[in-house]
């Protein structure tokens, strides 16, 4: 019984969380297709019987026919939502992103992961200048960028009133081509990756993926830790970066990839390592490869430093590749 309660649980937060990244009412047939991005099988028939519900305990209400919407409450219910269902999240954001990503690296075509930026509409232009050294000097994973005005979308998300998205590709843009190519990859932490003389040195603050309902990058900006700006000037400093690992039998074909993803203009790893050897500082399981990514939020984190706030969306959506632009045609 308990088990079945949670289960019903799991599945009513899990259908707050659809109805909490759209302003638009959703009916049951788009729920339930939504649905399946979380590994939830649902049908039309199933999501009505959880939506009445629902209604009832005061989390959505109706709009027309058959649209509901997430109330106030039930906003606040998935904020609260049982710690052991955060415990974990980062990890699993990547997973489905990663499983999401599409891109057709022969042809250029598809979908690709992004951290979604929204920023005071008066401030956008202060904040694209304090990020321009961070994508002059490579500390992003991709010059490619995608915008949106108030009340557009970029992916799933829509942009509030008074605000401007920014979207910028997401170094889970490797771990989905390299799951495509039947390479296995395991993502260990996000970080603070000291460089010095323009070359990374080691890690100096991480966060694991497995133990976090935040993504690090996040924590990491909010916390004022970063100086990607200094590192852009001077080549020392500190920036956000992420470490992986792939069986060390599989290097070639990652190196294949890489290189396709390159010429893609979506960037790749900072270092791969060697089998079995640290990277970093951080120590590597027998027959294992040590893989650093740069921080897709290390633009961000300059706008930030610079005292330029934004509302970040890290690891929540996809956008098409062929909607991209290059940072400096903005």
């Amino acid at each position: 019984m308990g088990f079945e309660v949670q289960d019903v649980e799991r599945k009513v937060l899990t259908i707050l969380k659809v109805l909490s990244d759209t302003r638009e009412p959703l009916g049951a047939r788009v729920i339930a297709r939504r649905l399946k991005e979380y590994g939830i099988e649902l049908g039309e028939r199933a999501v009505r019987y959880h939506l009445k519900l629902m209604d009832g305990r005061g989390l959505t209400h109706l709009v027309g026919r058959d649209g509901r919407l997430a109330t106030k409450s039930g906003i606040e219910e998935l904020k609260s939502a049982l710690v052991r269902d955060k415990v974990g999240f980062a990890i699993s954001r990547i997973e489905l992103l990663a499983f999401r990503t599409n891109f057709d690296l022969q042809n250029r075509t598809g979908s690709v992961p992004v951290n979604v930026s929204i920023f005071p509409k008066e401030k956008f232009s202060e904040a694209l200048q304090a990020m321009r050294s961070a994508f002059a000097n490579e500390l992003c994973v991709s010059h490619l960028v995608a915008t949106a005005q108030e009340g557009e979308k970029l992916g799933e998300l829509i942009v509030p009133q008074g605000k401007v998205g920014l979207a910028m590709v997401s170094s889970i843009v490797v771990n989905g081509t390299l799951l495509k190519a039947g390479v296995p990859i395991d993502s260990r932490f996000g970080g603070i990756l000291q460089i010095r003389g323009h070359q990374p040195l080691r890690f100096v603050e991480l966060i694991h993926y497995a133990g976090s309902s935040l993504d690090p990058s996040e924590v990491f900006i909010r916390a004022k830790m970063t100086s990607v700006a200094q590192v852009a000037r001077k080549g020392e400093g500190k920036i956000l970066a992420n470490f992986r690992e792939i069986p060390a039998l599989c290097r070639p074909v990652a190196e294949e990839v890489v290189t396709k993803l390159k010429e893609a203009g979506l960037g790749g790893p900072l270092v791969m390592g060697n089998a079995s050897e640290p990277v970093c500082e951080i120590s590597v399981q027998l027959n294992r490869i040590g893989i650093v990514l740069i921080g897709g939020l290390n633009p961000v984190a300059a706008a930030e430093e610079a005292g330029i706030e934004a509302e970040n969306h890290a690891m929540t959506t996809v956008v098409g590749y062929q909607n991209l632009i290059k940072f400096e045609e903005l």
